[in-house]
């Protein structure tokens, strides 16, 4: 307090700030990378543990031996599948019931906002298939999911498996939770259709059949995803919709049960390696975390487990894979896996939750918690609140009117400043509601089709929005003072701290990667000498062009790269299945980019090119 009150020492500390302003910024970005590249690193990396007891590997001892009779079922669920040209509804609900599960079905239907082309349907009309297996021990109160998407010539096996995996656990007596064996049609969205009716809900306008059948509250779920007869390895997905993640117990009971049936399991498709502490071992986790890190911030969901994870239920997809591996496991040993992750699941006397909801994977056996991770976007956040501080003291020092003004001139300087702003967002709403609005227009008058329309608009009015600082300055009531680009700037740097922040806590690798390409634009942002070079910077670190280059980097991390031409067609295709996963599922990442991102950028812009 001293400090601040002394007006020597003030003045001290603020020639301290504007002076050392830049070096500490450049201290802080570099420091926040640095952060963010060694959680990778072993050592510095928490190992994997389990917290929850009832979770151990330990206690249980899987018999399951019906792998003919799981693959006999997925011969017969392929046969069906192709008579009904989909789901096989009627076999189904006569096998379950033959089985001795309480069966019903759901039929749903859902109009998209505009064609999806990538998978051809508008108009979604389904029917959803479940069996319930009623706990013997106890009253219907809680109850695990089983279920696996039906699609033609894909996830046949998975189909055969939990019918043989219904089979089998319909002999034995030590269920205390209802066991759901679910089949849903047309993916993510006939899972979302029987979420909502499931708990009587209607949150995406999915029309659905009124549910027949319930069993208690739902603990945890596992979809399974597999096409193949024979698997080399299980890849587990746990990012789920808006970046949300399962606890982490979940992860670690798929790992046990993979480790002690001898069967490899993966995370982004990559195998474990054991010499984490050597360089390569290094690169290998950091091209991990930094793929679940893209997926993350993308708020796609990875499978139809992330839409359980709205409802505070943990879930996870497991994809069987089939590769060149000389080491291959049968549907015996893949069914003891899944046998042995519901008997534990079954054990639970509570939801899991003492373990982690907010994590990064570098691999397997190691993890990055909250408390290790956070400190690397502080830093970086950090970077707008000196760069504020600097601003401030600045705007402090400049007289806010020539002396000869008089009062009545400063009133509309505040106005000067509100018209950006508001001109600003207007273009957000534009990018959000014009280009859905305009897509029968766009087709009457241009050879596109409706989801060409869409994306095509949606990029025109983005674009249109690098013409704002010629049109903000024709609307400026009066003319400005230098100080007008500072505070313009000052509040565009304050608004995306804030933004970045809150959209942090929802999803660190959102907030992370916009936190690196945006701060260190909004730094640089200013209208003095090499005003083209720092526009040209600020255009590169725009959100389109960091989803682009998102892209990019994904595909390279993956081993597979690609051309710039198939990077353009992807980030189409991104552009696209955002709109679409924000009004089917409710994704918030495409509206925050829309009213808020994309919004601040355009005031950054405003202050490259002040006049």
């Amino acid at each position: 307090m001293g400090l601040l009150s002394d007006p020597n020492r003030r003045q001290v500390l603020t020639n301290l700030v504007t002076r050392m302003n830049t070096p500490l910024c450049f201290l802080c970005y570099l420091a926040g990378i640095t952060w963010f590249m060694g959680l990778a690193f072993e050592p510095f990396a928490l190992r994997m543990y389990t917290s929850e007891n009832a979770m151990g590997s330990t206690m249980v001892d899987e018999n399951f031996v019906y792998g003919d009779r799981a693959l006999s079922y997925s011969r017969e669920f392929s046969g069906h599948g192709k008579k009904a040209g989909g789901m096989p509804v009627d076999w189904l609900v006569k096998t379950m019931t033959g089985l001795g599960l309480e069966t019903h079905t759901q039929t749903f239907t859902r109009t998209l906002p505009f064609p999806d082309e990538i998978r051809e349907r508008y108009m979604v009309k389904g029917t959803n298939v479940y069996g319930i297996l009623r706990a013997s021990r106890a009253a219907s109160t809680e109850s695990i999911v089983l279920s696996t998407p039906v699609e033609i010539r894909h996830n046949n096996q998975a189909g055969g498996l939990l019918l043989a995996l219904a089979s089998y656990f319909r002999g034995q007596i030590h269920w205390a939770k209802d066991i759901i064996f679910l089949f849903n049609e047309h993916d993510m969205i006939g899972m979302e259709a029987w979420l909502e009716a499931y708990h009587d809900v209607n949150v995406t306008d999915i029309s659905s059949s009124v549910m027949q059948g319930r069993a208690g509250a739902i603990q945890a779920a596992i979809t399974i995803e597999m096409s193949s007869d024979v698997v080399t390895s299980f890849d587990i997905s746990v990012v789920g919709l808006n970046g949300q993640l399962p606890n982490l117990d979940l992860v670690n009971l798929f790992t046990s049960f993979c480790q002690k049936n001898g069967v490899l399991c993966t995370i982004q498709g990559k195998l474990p390696r054991t010499d984490g502490e050597t360089l390569e071992g290094y690169v290998h986790s950091l091209n991990t975390m930094l793929m679940m890190v893209l997926k993350q911030g993308s708020g796609k969901s990875q499978g139809d487990h992330g839409l359980f994870l709205r409802y505070h239920i943990e879930a996870v997809t497991i994809r069987g894979i089939n590769s060149f591996r000389q080491y291959k496991f049968d549907m015996v040993t893949i069914g003891k896996v899944f046998e042995g992750m519901v008997r534990k699941l079954n054990n639970l006397l509570e939801r899991l939750h003492q373990s982690y909801f907010f994590y990064l994977l570098p691999s397997l056996s190691r993890f990055a918690s909250i408390g290790y991770y956070m400190p690397a976007f502080i830093f970086l956040l950090l970077i707008l609140l000196l760069k504020a501080l600097d601003l401030w003291i600045k705007l402090l020092q400049v007289p806010v009117c020539p002396r000869d003004c008089v009062e009545e001139d400063v009133g509309p300087g505040f106005l000067s400043i509100l018209t950006p702003v508001f001109i600003c967002h207007a273009m957000g709403l534009a990018l959000y509601y014009v280009p859905l609005l305009c897509q029968d227009t766009a087709t009457d008058h241009f050879p596109v089709s409706e989801t060409e329309a869409v994306v095509l608009t949606s990029i025109a009015i983005y674009v249109a929005g690098l013409a704002l600082p010629h049109n903000t300055q024709r609307v400026l009531p009066i003319e400005m003072a230098d100080c007008g680009w500072m505070t313009l700037k000052l509040i565009s740097i304050l608004y995306l701290a804030l933004l970045l922040g809150c959209i942090t806590l929802i999803n660190f690798s959102l907030g992370f990667i916009l936190a690196v390409t945006l701060v260190p634009a909004a730094a640089l942002a200013q209208p003095v000498s090499h005003k083209m070079l720092n526009a040209l910077f600020l255009l590169l670190m725009s959100p389109a062009t960091v989803l682009m280059l998102c892209i990019y980097l994904y595909h390279e991390l993956a081993e597979y790269p690609i051309t710039l031409l198939e990077c353009w067609q992807l980030f189409l295709q991104a552009i696209a299945e955002s709109i679409l996963d924000h009004h089917l599922y409710g994704s918030i990442v495409y509206p925050f980019i829309v009213f808020f991102v994309y919004p601040c950028w355009l005031l950054l812009w405003n202050v490259v090119f002040w006049n």
